[in-house]
């Protein structure tokens, strides 16, 4: 691949960097807020985790894609800080990403395979949920993952504001649709 310096990422990489962050943070939100504190005896729930398994899987297929786009097109250099361990831990955090999100899909079907979510959620058979979700070892994992993605995105935009406007780099401008070069 010829390599051309660019100022800006790929629009394609762009538009789904900010779709899968309103969505990543809607479902962080829900499962945190909405899910967890609902009991799996409310009928509501059935449907509220019809969307949020359905919103899982298209988040993963969209970051699949993301992760192919960003490998197969040109980017800006690196951002830098001034501190060669922050600049390290930010392609660390970045990747992170990725692994964060195939881990809450991988652990989220997981529990659903095991919980029977297909039969009660996907088919309506009317089967209950089961009591609590909390007897799975996924589902443990599912929560410490959203957790760590959570800690994580705090992370991202604060690096993200000061480089902005402590460091005053224009950073999010490499991340918004315009010229490239």
């Amino acid at each position: 691949m010829k390599t051309v310096p660019v100022s800006r990422y790929h629009p394609l990489l762009v538009a789904l960097h900010w779709l899968l962050a309103v969505l990543i943070i809607a479902m962080l939100c829900a499962g945190f807020f909405l899910l967890a504190p609902m009991p799996n005896i409310d009928p509501r729930k059935i449907g509220i985790l019809l969307v949020h398994m359905s919103l899982g899987m298209l988040i993963l297929g969209l970051t699949v894609i993301r992760f192919i786009v960003r490998l197969l097109t040109g980017k800006p250099a690196d951002a830098t800080t001034g501190y060669a361990a922050l600049d390290r831990s930010a392609r660390l955090a970045h990747y992170s990403f990725y692994l964060l999100v195939v881990l809450m899909a991988g652990t989220g079907l997981a529990t659903a395979i095991l919980a029977g979510l297909n039969r009660s959620v996907f088919q309506k058979t009317g089967e209950a949920l089961p009591a609590t979700f909390d007897a799975y070892p996924t589902f443990m994992a599912h929560f410490f993952f959203a957790l760590i993605l959570t800690a994580l995105i705090v992370v991202h935009v604060a690096a993200a504001l000061y480089h902005q406007f402590g460091r005053r780099d224009r950073l999010l401008r490499r991340m918004w649709i315009g010229r490239r070069l």
